[in-house]
């Protein structure tokens, strides 16, 4: 029998708006409790908005016997201090990605709850949404026959990122933590656990003037200072898979301002063409090995009943999974593999040397059922 859990919700910055409305509205196993956040009056805001309890302070909030799942959506560095504290006061933990700033971090909370008998779950969950999930069930189904290599390349545009969002200027909010990740996650539970790596990623721009008539249009609030940036923006990355398979990324934070992402997996049979791996919805497309030089990809029917935007399916989930007593998809083992490959992709950029990955997991299950 199915129960609702009740959820504390840490952060009241933008993206607790998508996660509050999906929370409090699309899954019938959750039932949002309350909110914190660093700024009492922000989680005042949210909780009028939503007509649920503003706590004081995160520790009131871990006071609460009725409370039973954590959902944290604090920037990165804080993810450490604010998880441990609620497994140790017994609660389950659902945060935004990635888990802990550092590889460290993660291996102490994933250690801590598993002493505890408590689930950990983290983003990103777009891979359940029903684009990766259709590519899923293609690879799964044998469209393309031995899949051989694949291929990610994303660019995004750090003048308009770092102003509108200058949390991005923190540590743990890079190209490979705050974005990569994404696309690390999809390829694996598509296609496996990583092996090894080798990588160049670099800090293009340490600090940059904001000028220019976009920002001067938007109004950034940094307009005409220079500001700083400590993170990685380019990254250049070979990685072997476990299972033998290896593929390219290319990600660069520099360049136009719309999103750009090509993601293809190479198979014996043909090309499966990926969308953005920071959505949840999209075309899913597959050229097969005899088509002609005119023929264009033919779009997969797609499976699974999550197309729009679904960020808050990650915590129902994992409450799906603590009633059924199985493991979550969006697990703490393959969130902590994740951590650990964009963390060897860094050592490699670094140490210029091929890097070993040590951590594994297993692919999540297919996911195609509705929650609730």
């Amino acid at each position: 029998m199915s129960r609702k859990y009740r959820v504390g919700v840490v952060g009241a910055g933008q993206i607790s708006g998508i996660y509050l409305d999906n929370m409090t509205s699309k899954f019938s196993n959750l039932e949002v409790a309350g909110i914190t956040a660093n700024h009492y009056d922000h989680a005042r805001a949210r909780a009028d908005q939503y007509g649920i309890h503003a706590y004081e302070s995160t520790d009131a909030m871990l006071k609460d016997p009725s409370i039973d799942m954590i959902v944290v959506l604090t920037p990165t560095y804080a993810h450490y201090d604010i998880i441990k504290k609620a497994l140790l006061s017994g609660k389950h933990v659902y945060t935004e990605k990635t888990m802990t700033e550092t590889l460290a971090q993660a291996k102490e909370l994933v250690t801590l709850a598993d002493e505890k008998g408590l689930y950990l779950g983290s983003a990103p969950d777009t891979f359940l949404g029903s684009a990766l999930q259709t590519a899923r069930k293609a690879l799964d189904d044998g469209i393309l026959g031995e899949v051989e290599s694949f291929s990610i390349a994303i660019t995004r545009n750090n003048d308009f990122l770092l102003n509108v969002a200058p949390f991005l200027r923190t540590p743990g909010a890079g190209a490979l933590q705050d974005y990569l990740v994404y696309y690390m996650t999809a390829l694996v539970s598509i296609l496996g656990p990583v092996a090894e790596t080798a990588a160049f990623v670099k800090t293009l721009y340490p600090q940059r003037f904001v000028e220019g008539e976009l920002a001067e249009k938007m109004r950034f609030r940094d307009f005409g200072k220079i500001i700083d940036n400590p993170n990685e923006s380019v990254v250049q990355a070979i990685l072997t898979l476990q299972n033998g398979v290896a593929g390219t990324i290319s990600q660069n934070h520099e360049t136009v301002l719309t999103d750009i992402a090509d993601f293809v997996i190479y198979g014996r049979k043909g090309l499966l063409y990926l969308c953005d791996a920071n959505g949840f919805g999209g075309d899913v497309k597959f050229l097969p090995a005899d088509a002609q030089s005119t023929a264009e990809a033919v779009t997969l029917a797609p499976v699974g009943a999550y197309s729009g935007n679904s960020r808050g399916i990650g915590p129902a989930e994992m409450a799906e999974a603590i009633t059924e007593g199985r493991v979550n998809r969006a697990s703490k083992e393959m969130a902590y593999h994740v951590l650990d490959v964009l963390d060897k992709i860094a050592e490699s950029g670094r140490t210029h040397r091929f890097t070993k990955v040590e951590s594994s997991c297993e692919r999540p299950a297919p996911f195609t059922e509705e929650i609730g």
